[in-house]
């Protein structure tokens, strides 16, 4: 009995075993039914003040009101922050889910709420946050407002404006590089264009440290990964080194007057995509100084990086969602998210997505659809009546502190 029994025994604890580390490695994948526990998606209202907290995996909602509507939302570098900004209210604010990373583990810590940073400059517009900080650039006034992750919850505290030498009102881009310098749009006082046509890099105090070698007709949109700053122009994608040192790539000769005025970062895969309505969305290859056609449509709705930077996932204004493996610009899956949206609709869904789900919001009837990424199936979430623009905080993990 003893050596029919032994064998078996071991049997059993080796498939238990298997089965609980299978179990614990799917849960850290992609997964199907439910969105990661510590996922959270920001949403905030058109016309109302309110902001609307999901937590996916639950349903559960939380309301909050902000100082302000029709913001512009964003995440920070950590994931664990939302910047809150009213360009028309020269306004930002910031937002802590109350979730934070420990590399193998997620700590709650304390319940979601606003945090003590504000900031208040001239027509806060465009954001960024990188090197543990928080960054807008203020289109008023030409000027960087900077602080610092850290200072989330510190009583009092406000964004440090940074004026750059021979600053001026426009409407412009910035990127910060580990070394500690930022690249910044510089606007021709001469010029009567509303966009700036240069990038120079300065310091943390705001003096000169490589000036612009290159000239554009006109610059819009940006992404850097800390040593590169790319950005969109109608002369072609202008490169920008820590270094200083600056580049065109140009357009295919087929994007006539066509350009690329969004640049998105995709982490996952350290590369750059830009997007153009007229065109559709192209792979920025740095190292052979051209670009590699994703998806080329007129019908884009919406094209977005998902959380991690995997993957592109794009709208279309008929409904369907489409999703590419940027590690090669294959099309992995696509169906039908949403009803189709007129293009002379004033009110237009927005997308934000995770490796599992896609997320888009509903304008006219106050909901969020979540989107599963492999089966397509939908579920609606109610948040506030006119949603307007949505992200994702928090982090695609199941595992908790025990």
């Amino acid at each position: 009995m003893k050596t029919f029994y032994k064998p078996l025994a071991l049997v059993a604890l080796l498939s238990i075993g298997l089965t609980s580390c299978n179990k614990d490695k799917n849960e850290e994948s992609t997964p199907d039914a439910n969105e990661f526990k510590f996922v959270r998606v920001l949403v905030n209202d058109e016309t109302g003040k309110q902001l609307s907290l999901v937590s996916p995996n639950t349903g559960a909602v939380e309301s909050f009101e902000a100082s302000f509507a029709k913001t512009t939302l964003y995440t920070t570098e950590s994931g664990r922050y939302a910047a809150i900004l009213s360009s028309a209210n020269n306004s930002v604010q910031t937002f802590d889910s109350g979730l934070e990373s420990h590399g193998d583990h997620i700590d709650v810590k304390g319940t979601a709420k606003f945090g003590a940073l504000t900031g208040s400059s001239l027509k806060p517009t465009h954001f960024k946050s990188q090197g543990g900080e928080i960054i807008t650039f203020n289109d008023g006034e030409g000027t960087l407002s900077i602080a610092s992750e850290s200072d989330v919850h510190t009583s009092g505290k406000k964004l440090e404006t940074i004026k750059p030498n021979g600053a001026i009102a426009h409407h412009g881009a910035m990127a910060r590089f580990t070394n500690g310098t930022y690249a910044i749009t510089v606007k021709n006082p001469q010029g009567t264009a509303t966009l700036p046509e240069r990038v120079k890099i300065i310091s943390r105090s705001g003096q000169d440290v490589h000036a612009s070698t290159v000239e554009t007709k006109g610059i819009h949109g940006n992404a850097s990964n800390g040593t590169v700053a790319v950005f969109g122009s109608q002369s072609g994608v202008l490169v920008v080194n820590s270094t200083g040192t600056q580049r065109l790539i140009s357009h295919p000769e087929a994007f006539g007057t066509a350009w690329l005025s969004s640049i998105l970062e995709a982490k996952g895969v350290q590369k750059f995509i830009g997007y153009s309505a007229a065109k559709g969305a192209y792979e920025i290859d740095l190292n052979g100084n051209t670009l590699k056609a994703i998806i080329e449509s007129t019908d884009i709705l919406q094209c977005k990086v998902d959380y991690a930077g995997n993957n592109l996932v794009v709208l279309l204004h008929d409904g369907t969602l489409k999703v590419f493996d940027l590690a090669n610009g294959s099309l992995k899956k696509e169906g039908k998210a949403i009803s189709a949206v007129a293009k002379e609709d004033t009110q237009k869904p927005v997308l934000a997505a995770t490796a599992a789900f896609a997320y888009i919001t509903q304008p006219k009837s106050g909901e969020v659809i979540q989107v599963n990424l492999n089966t397509f199936a939908t579920k609606k979430i109610k948040v506030s009546s006119t949603p307007y623009q949505l992200t994702i905080l928090g982090y695609e993990s199941n595992e908790g502190h025990n």
